[in-house]
């Protein structure tokens, strides 16, 4: 139980040092604020056109009488608009980091170099960072719909899915919200995919620490884009904890593995727990 508020104490460390570091915190909040605009049109498009766009799509119900045609293109509005909404909170954040890109590089190292005076580099060009996150993210993505469609529908189940799955849903959610924000700084130490899951999956409580708060809060509004920085900066604090470099002599990076996918063989592998 220990590791859970270690992880809470790593989110709140990094809110910490953005604050302390008001340039890198001012820069890191423009792709919360992009995101949040996009994401706004969005729904609202889909609260004003949501009904026509259900229309169209179940036109063998044209014919039905009412009350069963309301009740039945109501019904799949709200659980259209419902999940949308699940959509928005499951890749706010990989959206978010893919936009932002390069302010939260900056940002994680400069918290690198702030704990042991250098920053750990990929190697590699700009556009391929860009391709790996963004593939890495997509395979998040699709994992983390997968858990919320499960959870959605366990949600009808009686006491059960109005106590035990919220709480579940928001570990699930912050699990993934871990991987997301520490992918920036164990990306450019040579970490793939399956490896950072693998050294996750080893301290679970730790991810839940650190991801189920910052899950609750991204639930209300702006909130996300103004705690995003200083996620990402806690995240990299953790995942040098991860990674033992927290208890290391300075030097406690790994070699960078340039221009590896994660189903390479070059890529060192880091033992499964």
């Amino acid at each position: 139980m220990r590791d859970l508020g270690v992880g809470f104490g790593y989110l709140m460390k990094g809110q910490r040092w953005v604050a302390q570091h008001g340039k890198q915190y001012g820069w890191g909040l423009l792709p919360g604020l992009i995101t949040l605009v996009l994401y706004a049109a969005a729904l609202v498009s889909l609260a004003l056109w949501g009904v026509d766009l259900v229309g169209w799509a179940t036109p063998f119900a044209d014919d039905w009488s009412s009350p069963w045609l309301g009740l039945f293109r109501g019904f799949l509005t709200a659980l259209l608009f419902a999940l949308a909404l699940l959509l928005s909170v499951v890749t706010f954040t990989a959206v978010t980091l893919l936009i932002g890109e390069p302010f939260y590089e900056s940002l994680s190292e400069q918290v690198d170099i702030s704990e042991c005076g250098h920053a750990p580099e990929s190697g590699l060009p700009l556009w391929r960072d860009l391709w790996i996150s963004a593939r890495d993210s997509l395979r998040i993505v699709v994992r983390a719909m997968v858990w919320g469609i499960l959870l959605f529908a366990l949600g009808f189940v009686p006491v059960v899915g109005q106590t035990v799955v919220p709480v579940i849903g928001f570990c699930v959610t912050g699990f993934f919200l871990v991987e997301e924000l520490s992918a920036v700084a164990m990306q450019r130490r040579g970490i793939q995919l399956r490896e950072r899951l693998a050294l996750l999956r080893g301290r679970k409580q730790l991810a839940w620490g650190f991801g189920a708060p910052l899950a609750v809060a991204f639930l209300v509004p702006f909130v996300a884009v103004f705690l995003m920085p200083g996620a990402v900066a806690g995240a990299t604090l953790m995942a040098r904890d991860l990674l033992g470099e927290n208890d290391s002599d300075g030097d406690g990076s790994r070699d960078a593995v340039g221009g590896q996918d994660d189903d390479d063989a070059a890529a060192p592998r880091i033992p499964r727990t």
